[in-house]
């Protein structure tokens, strides 16, 4: 019997995710896997040292890399320079990159929340109360802050990016396995986040994700596109997740779990081949 192929899954069992538990999506995560390949769990501290006894790492919830930066730059300058297999594969042009993507979709003319990092361009930003600062290399909210206009001025800027504060009726989450919708998911309300309820997206909804992830070019991987509702009824990429992206699988229904595992497995495989 020809020998199962070996997966390094990367994740921190014990980030104290808000609203949500890294734990349990990855210990289900890789029992599932484990039907078709040989895992392993490891700590994001730990990829480096244990990466080459695998055919493939696999990156889920490892929380915020600003958290251990560092040993991350580490492991991604050791994977890129060994040719390791990793699942997302290290090309990908949203938050794993930085969030400075979002200022080049505005120049682009996406419909993303307006986007910029120099004080000359507030000018090309809508004059609303108030606006949101956060850094450039953040993840989890880390770092965000709530500015009046007339703070803008005082200001570090370099290192942070500044947009206004979207009034939204909800957020909305489109997930992908490559190129290929999943499921989609919504919270009801604004104020609470992680509390998701399924979504049908319809055409127009998956017209709008449709563009992050051609834009993205990955060729491996799940993704996921967070956008917000305005008012107005159109949509606004909020975030483009393309390292570490929490699935929410607790939020939908079991074919609809099954289906997304068959698609992770399907294309593990083909990244393996």
């Amino acid at each position: 019997m020809p020998a199962r192929p070996r997966v390094l899954l990367v994740t921190d069992l014990a980030y104290p995710a808000r609203g949500r538990r890294y734990c349990d999506e990855d210990i289900f995560l890789s029992s599932r896997l484990r039907e078709d390949f040989d895992i392993a769990l490891c700590h994001p501290l730990d990829a480096a040292a244990l990466m080459d006894a695998f055919d493939a790492v696999v990156v889920r919830n490892s929380g915020p890399v600003l958290h251990y930066q560092k040993e991350y730059d580490a492991f991604r300058d050791q994977a890129l320079a060994r040719g390791t297999r990793v699942y997302n594969p290290l090309t990908g042009r949203g938050d794993m990159a930085g969030k400075q993507y979002l200022l080049q979709l505005t120049a682009a003319g996406f419909p993303v929340i307006p986007t910029v990092d120099r004080p000359e361009d507030l000018p090309a930003l809508p004059d609303t109360h108030h606006y949101v600062v956060k850094p450039k290399a953040g993840a989890d909210s880390l770092g965000l802050t709530l500015v009046a206009r007339d703070e803008l001025d005082g200001i570090a800027y370099g290192d942070v990016l500044v947009q206004p504060r979207v009034d939204f009726r909800h957020e909305v989450s489109f997930f992908y396995v490559d190129d290929v919708f999943q499921y989609a998911l919504y919270a009801p309300d604004p104020e609470r986040r992680w509390v998701l309820e399924p979504y049908n997206a319809g055409a127009a909804d998956l017209d709008f994700a449709r563009r992050f992830i051609d834009w993205n070019t990955l060729d491996h991987g799940i993704q996921r596109v967070d956008a917000c509702r305005t008012q107005d009824g159109d949509l606004l990429l909020v975030e483009l997740e393309d390292l570490n992206p929490y699935l929410s699988l607790d939020r939908v229904d079991e074919p609809v779990r099954d289906a997304f595992v068959s698609s992770m497995t399907a294309s593990l495989q083909r990244l393996l081949d």
